[in-house]
């Protein structure tokens, strides 16, 4: 008969095995905490500031799971004194019939009352792993599809850059004028389908999985946005906008809020026998990301259906009006809320999957079949694609043709001016209307307000651009920017008016 295993305390192990674990463990973790440390600089140093923030919810996050994990474990003995009755032990169980084990030191209190643990120590301790594989999941989860995101919209520069050549602008030369189904952004969405939402639907749905973003699309859009917020003939470089908008996006997506959680529960709550999850549960997701995909092809349609139906022709290029109309409830953040839930979701359960898998083996009670492995296999990694490449860079170019703009339409060194400029203006004003004696001061600027002197101690050459606000007295802030912003500032602010302040939309 083999010899039961023996567990040894601290006062039975030698202190060097102590040590020599305690060290590993912690190296590791300041390797990790430095390797954060740099990520964060580099993202510094590119002024990408919306993935640092996105960085640091990402590090709230594991701060929260950690939490949880640190409760599990200091919670877990009270939690297996916690007793319910047996026949409510035995229901709801994973598997059809199982042997329930007891330990009779944790649970000794409870069978003394004819009852069962409500979670054992060693499930705790079980589902403690669960927490750990889920982190890891949600964040590679986020980072993949992120990177598959910035993948596919690599192609967009050179689109971007195509709309700056004499061929672009001799076609679209606004001295021309066609009708709007010659058009090619007319042929490719006025057909005998569109305008029935029965079978429009179901095109857009079959054209989420091919070409999903077109050449034609992007020009489209871009011109309708530029018309909206510029004017024709604005040279603002639309894609270094998208990729803005796109940073500043992947923090929400990043983030879990406490709905999400719920639906997790409901998600381990139906893993029990008899509920059939395989057949439905993990479908979710993949259901939810096609509606996305197949609305946001829809808004495409319908934007080109509203304006063929105000006039039959264009002059030079279709024109698209942005409004929120489009869009579920007039609201286009819904879309990325609807992201979110379908990347944690399906991180939740591939986590879930990985989590079984490693504690109770590939052939459990959670994976009874061969096909229920496969379709939880295929369906993970199949979302996570169609959500990074598909998905994610339609939204980006669709959601940004609501009524209102992002403020991530001006860079970083902008806003931080317009800041201090609106700072100035009140401050300028507050004082005016202070100073009731005498006649009306002038209101002089205060001194130019520059960035931080360490950006421009790189060696980089800047420009000051001298921004003046028409309806009051405050003067002109002096900014200092970039070569390569210069053009795309200049775009704003001399074709954009303000009413007093400074306001953004979403």
């Amino acid at each position: 008969m083999a010899e039961a295993a023996v567990s040894y305390s601290l006062e039975e192990t030698p202190t060097w095995a102590v040590a020599v674990v305690c060290f590993v463990l912690i190296s590791i973790s300041i390797l990790i905490e430095h390797a954060l440390h740099l990520l964060t600089k580099l993202l510094t140093r590119y002024r990408r500031k919306s993935l640092n923030q996105a960085l640091y919810k990402i590090k709230s996050e594991l701060m929260l799971l950690g939490f949880i994990s640190l409760l599990m474990t200091i919670s877990e003995k009270h939690i297996s004194k916690i007793c319910i009755p047996k026949d409510i032990g035995d229901n709801f169980l994973p598997c059809k019939s199982t042997v329930i084990s007891s330990d009779i030191e944790e649970e000794s209190s409870c069978e003394e009352e004819g009852k069962v643990s409500l979670l054992s120590r060693k499930g705790v301790q079980q589902l403690q792993y669960l927490i750990f594989v889920l982190a890891f999941f949600h964040v590679l989860s986020c980072v993949l599809t992120f990177g598959l995101g910035v993948a596919k919209m690599k192609k967009w520069e050179y689109w971007e850059e195509e709309t700056r050549t004499l061929e672009y602008k001799f076609t679209n030369d606004p001295r021309r004028f066609r009708l709007t189904h010659q058009t090619s952004f007319g042929k490719r969405h006025l057909k005998y389908w569109s305008e029935h939402r029965l079978l429009r639907w179901p095109a857009c749905f079959i054209r989420q999985f091919y070409a999903s973003v077109s050449k034609i699309d992007y020009f489209t859009l871009r011109h309708g946005f530029i018309m909206a917020h510029f004017s024709e003939g604005s040279e603002f470089d639309f894609q270094k906008f998208l990729r803005r908008a796109v940073d500043e996006d992947f923090q929400v997506v990043v983030g879990i809020s406490f709905w999400m959680w719920i639906f997790s529960m409901f998600f381990i709550f139906f893993n029990a026998y008899g509920f059939y999850n395989y057949f439905w549960l993990l479908f979710i997701p993949l259901v939810m990301l096609l509606i996305v995909g197949t609305k946001l092809q829809d808004i495409i349609t319908k934007m080109c259906l509203d304006s063929h139906g105000e006039t039959p022709v264009v002059r030079g290029t279709f024109i698209v009006k942005p409004s929120d109309n489009f869009f579920w409830f007039k609201r286009p953040q819904l879309l990325l809320h609807l992201i979110q839930f379908v990347l944690f979701q399906n991180s939740f359960q591939l986590a879930f999957f990985t989590w079984t898998w490693y504690k109770f083996g590939l052939r459990s009670c959670f994976h009874r079949t061969k096909e229920d492995i496969i379709i939880r296999i295929a369906m993970g990694v199949l979302v996570q694609v169609l959500c990074g490449y598909v998905t994610l860079p339609l939204y980006a170019l669709v959601t940004q043709m609501g009524s209102s703009m992002k403020k991530a339409v001006f860079t970083e060194r902008v806003i931080e001016g317009l800041k201090k400029w609106h700072r100035n203006a009140k401050r300028s004003i507050a004082t005016s209307k202070t100073n009731s004696v005498g006649p009306s001061p002038s209101l002089d600027p205060s001194p130019p307000q520059t960035l931080d002197e360490t950006s421009v101690s790189n060696g980089q050459e800047f420009e000051t651009v001298e921004l003046y606000h028409p309806s009051t007295e405050v003067g002109c802030l002096s900014i200092e920017i970039k070569e390569e912003e210069k053009a795309e500032t200049d775009e704003i602010y001399k074709q954009r008016s303000y009413n007093g302040e400074l306001s953004f939309g979403r």
